[in-house]
């Protein structure tokens, strides 16, 4: 069964579109704004996205753009109103695969989600990133690579590894970490992301991960 993430803030569009496609066959996650869309790919793996461009939070746009950098290769599809050629450009430099405009017949999308699902054809982006010598960090598949065996990480520690390697270099608050690894009907905890920390160090070395004082934590590739 395919997955698809559905991003659409009009509810009664949302709700039309994922009650389709379900009867289509397919697995649907839907989300009404940019940032809760911007989690889900994070958390999870999909095979084709539709999104919709102006809606609240991060845009379609930017959404779609920045999934791409950190290595989200699904095709997508943009759901929208606009209709310009510039509009259209900007869609398909930002990483889409097709578009379909608003008003449009569910036959017709069912069409174009099927067209690309049949192709198979991924955005590849890059994959592995040096650590160390002997370590790699896989972004296509969100792993830890030692000596060519991947390394089982928690769900946590995976994400805050992929957070790091995404930011190299900038130093990250602790603020901005919790936003990353605790969702929203979570509590974050300063206790528990230490334990991430040290565990992760175990494993990829003290020196990647250096505590800045009062400000959050940098994490360092070897060069």
């Amino acid at each position: 069964m395919s997955k698809i993430l559905l991003l659409e803030d009009d509810a009664n569009l949302n709700e039309t579109v994922t009650e389709f496609l379900e009867e289509e066959g397919y697995e649907v996650v839907s989300v009404y704004d940019g940032h809760e869309a911007q989690e889900k790919l994070y958390e999870s793996r999909y095979d084709l996205l539709l999104l919709d461009i102006n809606v609240p939070g991060m845009d379609g746009l930017a959404l779609l753009k920045e999934s791409r950098e950190e290595g989200v290769v699904a095709p997508a599809i943009f759901i929208t109103s606009m209709n310009s050629v510039d509009d259209l450009e900007r869609g398909f430099e930002s990483g889409c695969d097709d578009y379909v405009r608003k008003p449009f017949a569910l036959k017709e999308l069912k069409i174009r989600v099927e067209t690309l699902l049949k192709r198979s054809f991924y955005h590849e982006s890059k994959e592995m990133i040096k650590i160390d010598d002997t370590v790699f960090y896989d972004t296509k598949n969100a792993e830890l690579v030692i000596d060519g065996q991947s390394v089982s990480l928690g769900n946590k520690e995976s994400r805050l590894l992929k957070l790091f390697v995404k930011k190299e270099g900038e130093v990250l608050s602790h603020e901005r970490i919790y936003t990353h690894l605790w969702d929203y009907d979570e509590e974050p905890s300063d206790t528990a992301l230490r334990t991430y920390i040290k565990n992760l160090r175990k494993i990829i070395g003290k020196e990647r991960i250096v505590s800045i004082k009062k400000q959050g934590y940098k994490f360092t590739a070897k060069k």
